[in-house]
């Protein structure tokens, strides 16, 4: 396992050497695990289709996104892909599918999300108003434990805003979760729900990189404690339509006996948008 992560990263490094620094187009939001527009965790306000070239303006081409997770302490590979567009410049419509395979069989993952942007970035032309949305995420999980729900869904509400005045252009973004799922749903859901948060941070110091933290919050059920998730990653933006994404994700503990974690990783992504 071990050797096979230090590949996939020596690869994607090398790869990053190529063509560093060349214009670049494509960009946030991502389509996330969950096949959201957003980071890997965590969903931006931003819709999907944000780089189109299309002049049609009531639907956006669509977005592509695959990810690996590598979890070692856990001996979890975690894949998933998805895809998303925008109608009408406000509402994202999007498909995700995972697969989390540990030793002891292989959990498949559907998730079905809407996001409608409810106040576009700089509204009213000023250069403070960041963009708002809200949305939610059904989600359907396979071969989940006794005892727990097998369908369940996430609600949020999510601000993001890129800050050009600064030395270096930073994008900040924060929301508020409610969700019943166990590990986002992997462990099955359950019957009530719990509001957690989650934020990102990314510096942009070249038009074709960005460098960020990732944080989401573990829910706290009444018999199951979920550990914070968090990661750093890079991002590089290869050309107008694709994006590769390496981090370090830290998923929680896996030998706290307080909370569930899964343990350090890697985590890979390329992500195409038409």
């Amino acid at each position: 396992m071990h050797k096979k992560i230090s590949l996939l990263v020596a690869g994607f490094i090398a790869g990053l050497g190529v063509i560093i620094g060349n214009p670049a187009w494509a960009g946030v939001p991502l389509n996330n695990l969950e096949g959201v527009g957003g980071v890997a965790f965590n969903p931006l306000a931003y819709p999907a289709g944000q780089n189109s070239d299309t002049n049609n303006t009531w639907y956006s081409k669509p977005q592509f996104g695959a990810w690996y997770v590598a979890l070692p302490d856990v001996r979890v590979d975690w894949t998933a892909i998805g895809i998303a567009e925008t109608i009408g410049g406000r509402l994202e419509l999007s498909y995700g599918y995972e697969i989390v395979a540990p030793p002891a069989g292989n959990v498949h993952k559907n998730n079905i999300g809407a996001k409608l942007l409810v106040i576009k970035e700089n509204a009213g032309e000023t250069a403070w108003v960041p963009a708002i949305s809200a949305g939610g995420i059904w989600k359907k999980t396979e071969n989940v434990p006794a005892g727990v729900n097998s369908a369940g869904g996430d609600f949020y509400l999510v601000a993001t805003k890129l800050i050009p005045q600064t030395p270096l252009p930073i994008l900040v973004s924060a929301g508020v979760l409610a969700t019943d799922g166990h590990a986002t749903g992997v462990f099955g859901y359950d019957s009530n729900y719990r509001a957690t948060g989650f934020a990102n941070l990314d510096i942009i110091p070249i038009s074709s990189l960005a460098f960020g933290a990732e944080y989401k919050q573990g829910p706290s059920f009444d018999d199951w404690k979920d550990s914070d998730y968090w990661d750093v990653h890079t991002a590089w933006f290869a050309s107008k339509n694709l994006t590769l994404v390496a981090a370090y994700v830290n998923a929680g503990n896996a030998d706290s006996t307080s909370a569930v974690g899964l343990g350090n990783g890697v985590v890979l992504s390329a992500q195409y948008a038409f």
